[in-house]
């Protein structure tokens, strides 16, 4: 491969536009090739030096692409990624993965059987509130923690007017475990490892709904509980992350700014990218020499690009693979064992996990 990767991005909707194509398009090293967008000009507005398929066949059959985004709904992931390796092409593919264990296990079989690289597009691992919390426990701050609960609420009681899939049955990856449940999933096994057991509570408050648009999960790690929730109908939000440890407590209110931004069309070249404003520092609460210190502690900048930036690295020059396919089967599974957990309303054991570093 030359020092160019040729990316074709799969979609044109929120996902393409605002979370892959601002990076691609400005990090040198990848040059935006392709675009497929079935109907519609805005993508040969927005990119007129690319080709503007509108058929993903014509991808694979393009010899100069060498990396294939897909950003298409979940139901298309395990499809688009396994034909793209078929015709030998590197694929970042978004979360979810796959909607179930199974095709997620084939594609992480088929991409070493190719010698291909397949990553799953974990973009909240670079958010500037996880990068704090991940150097406080990393350092030691907080001391052995024993309780980490996240939240990813939002308020939205009416039916959304786009991506009505996500919003569609969870057999077919639609719900709000599959999409905001994915991130918090990865989360916590970047900071706690592989969990022992999972008790899930799975709810549909709306009464439009078709799929979950609540979960309460609770993973046990070795001496740590992390708490997981979502809900659609929070109007007051509450702290985004709760963290204690034996030595003190982290409460982070408020989200990292890069996904606002992004929406309002700024580009990640901009100015002090991804660094919140004073006001949305967290709280720090330790005990030093049996004083209790409260202190407000800022976040650590988001940098969504620095996904991209290590996936060029592994392209380029084969160094390790931070995102790796294992990640998205192991975030896969535990949302089917959820699911199982709330069917048969008990605790049961993570089984079936890959163990794999998490870098």
């Amino acid at each position: 491969m030359s020092q160019i990767v040729n990316v074709a991005v799969v979609g044109f909707g929120m996902s393409a536009t605002v979370f892959h194509l601002p990076f691609l398009s400005t990090l040198p090293g990848f040059r935006v090739a392709a675009i497929v967008q079935r109907r519609g000009h805005e993508a040969a507005a927005a990119f007129p030096e690319a080709i503007i398929y509108t058929q993903f066949d014509d991808v694979l059959s393009n010899p100069d692409i060498h990396l294939v985004v897909v950003t298409t709904p979940n139901s298309t992931h395990f499809p688009f990624a396994k034909a793209a390796l078929l015709a030998g092409k590197h694929v970042v593919v978004e979360k979810p993965f796959t909607n179930t264990s199974a095709e997620a296990a084939e594609l992480v079989a088929l991409a070493q059987q190719k010698g291909l690289v397949l990553s799953v597009y974990h973009n909240r691992r670079y958010v500037s509130d996880f990068f704090t919390i991940k150097a406080l426990i990393a350092q030691g701050v907080l001391g052995a923690v024993h309780e980490y609960e996240c939240h990813f609420d939002r308020y939205r009681p009416e039916p959304r007017n786009y991506a009505h899939w996500r919003e569609e049955s969870s057999d077919i990856g639609g719900g709000v475990l599959y999409d905001l449940g994915s991130h918090l999933i990865d989360q916590a096994l970047c900071l706690f490892g592989l969990p022992q057991n999972i008790t899930a509570h799975l709810k549909i408050q709306r009464p439009f709904g078709l799929a979950d648009d609540y979960f309460d999960l609770r993973l046990d790690f070795d001496g740590t509980t992390a708490i997981l929730k979502s809900s659609m109908l929070v109007l007051e939000m509450g702290p985004r992350y709760m963290v204690h440890g034996h030595l003190g407590s982290f409460i982070k209110h408020g989200d990292d700014p890069q996904e606002a931004d992004l929406k309002l069309g700024k580009l990640p070249t901009a100015p002090h990218w991804g660094v919140e404003p004073e006001h949305m520092a967290g709280l720090l609460h330790t005990t030093v020499s049996g004083t209790a210190v409260k202190e407000s502690y800022p976040s650590l900048p988001g940098n969504f690009g620095l996904y991209y930036e290590r996936l060029l690295k592994t392209l380029l020059t084969g160094a390790p693979l931070h995102e790796k396919p294992e990640h998205g089967y192991n975030v896969v599974r535990i949302i089917e064992l959820a699911r199982q957990s709330h069917a048969e309303k008990r605790t049961i054991a993570c089984t079936n996990l890959l163990s794999v570093p998490y870098l």
